[in-house]
């Protein structure tokens, strides 16, 4: 066995998720683990250069977790052929010109979704991977959560027997700026800037749909901007002009109805900031992030309809929970050691470009549907088409 090293280029750690999931959580994590270990018991040790707009604050990340490499722009970083794979997890407005960049370089690219603004970008960068023969991943860390595995256990153990729908609930309250600081950039709420939660999380539904419960038909969106005035993270007050919420209903494979609620403007009464619940004809669940409830057909409650008493049922106590039968590890973690491995070793991998146009082409049929207030189609894409 023998141990060597990967070198990464990473764009746009200085970011909260670049930071926190990508950099510390998952490539500082796998390299102080001793790297990512191959099929043939060797093992591959991450080596991140880190690059981005702030050379001071890049700077500092690097000192601050002995990181010994900082490139002055990407051109620079893109030039040492040592530096085999790009990542990038800036503003979805610099991505595309990024990752083609990175591709004409000879790199192989891993970025956050979504991978551009528009399906013919998307498309452009996946037509780019394949002709130079060049590997992709896009992060759909949705379906690594404690929650979504288990309910995947529950749906490959046939626990739902045939599924009939899917309800999503997401969000939180992002506040406005003024009395209390936003939670989220300012540029999520200016459309020149590629804000938008239609943009944003509809390609996460997308995967999390095709993935779990049946591939995408027919989408029907609403989208609204519930909130017109913000403040930004300079305390000047400006135009919100994107959409902050969103109501999406789709078509699924096999006759699911799956509802997605998206809000960035919803107080929280739920057990976590994202919810899906699943019924069908044997059994039903609901999972979060980390948790997971059933409720099998053998022990249904018999609720009857009576408007004239108060309700005595206490329905939240009439679900058993999933136990952990694991430790689950941080899914950005788990998901950048299988990307490592595609690349060293060739193995296995599902979620390449053409996942991520997926995610793009179900976001902008969800704004033209909103636009045109009717349902689409959603057509097939796959590397032939491409």
């Amino acid at each position: 066995m023998s141990t060597s090293t990967i070198g990464i280029v990473m764009h746009g750690v200085t970011g909260r998720m670049g930071y926190n999931q990508h950099l510390v959580r998952s490539i500082l994590a796998i390299r102080d683990q001793g790297g990512v270990s191959l099929p043939n018991g060797d093992r591959i040790v991450p080596d991140p250069i880190l690059v981005g707009r702030n050379a001071e604050k890049v700077r500092e990340l690097a000192n601050r977790h002995g990181i010994s490499r900082v490139a002055k722009d990407v051109e620079t970083a893109l030039a040492n052929p040592d530096d085999t794979i790009f990542f990038d997890a800036g503003s979805t407005q610099m991505r595309a010109e990024l990752l083609s960049g990175a591709m004409k370089a000879g790199k192989h690219v891993y970025a956050e979704k979504p991978i551009s603004e528009t399906l013919e970008q998307a498309l452009t960068l996946a037509r780019l991977a394949h002709a130079r023969g060049l590997k992709s991943g896009v992060v759909q860390d949705k379906l690594y959560l404690p929650g979504l595995r288990k309910m995947r256990l529950l749906k490959d153990s046939g626990f739902f027997g045939r599924v009939l729908s899917v309800r999503g609930e997401f969000g939180y309250w992002v506040f406005e700026g003024d009395w209390q600081a936003a939670q989220r950039p300012s540029w999520n709420y200016r459309k020149a800037d590629g804000g938008g939660i239609i943009l944003d999380m509809l390609p996460h539904w997308r995967y999390v749909m095709d993935n779990l419960f049946g591939e995408v038909k027919a989408v029907s969106c609403v989208g609204a901007t519930h909130i017109p005035n913000r403040v930004d993270e300079k305390g000047r007050a400006y135009k919100a002009d994107a959409d902050d919420a969103a109501y999406a209903t789709f078509q699924l494979e096999g006759g699911v109805i799956a509802q997605i609620n998206s809000s960035w403007t919803v107080r929280v009464k739920r057990d976590d900031l994202a919810t899906f619940q699943v019924d069908g004809t044997l059994g039903s669940a609901v999972a979060g992030l980390t948790r997971c409830y059933t409720q099998h057909r053998v022990n249904t409650p018999r609720p009857v309809w009576n408007p004239d008493q108060p309700q005595t049922m206490k329905f939240e106590q009439q679900w058993e929970e999933v136990p952990d039968s694991q430790t689950y590890e941080n899914g950005f973690k788990l998901q950048w050691e299988e990307f490592i491995r595609h690349v060293a070793a060739d193995t296995p991998w599902k979620f390449n470009l053409l996942e991520g146009a997926k995610g793009v082409q179900l976001a902008e049929l969800g704004m033209k549907s909103w636009t045109e207030r009717r349902w689409l189609d959603v057509p097939p894409l796959s590397i032939e088409a491409v």
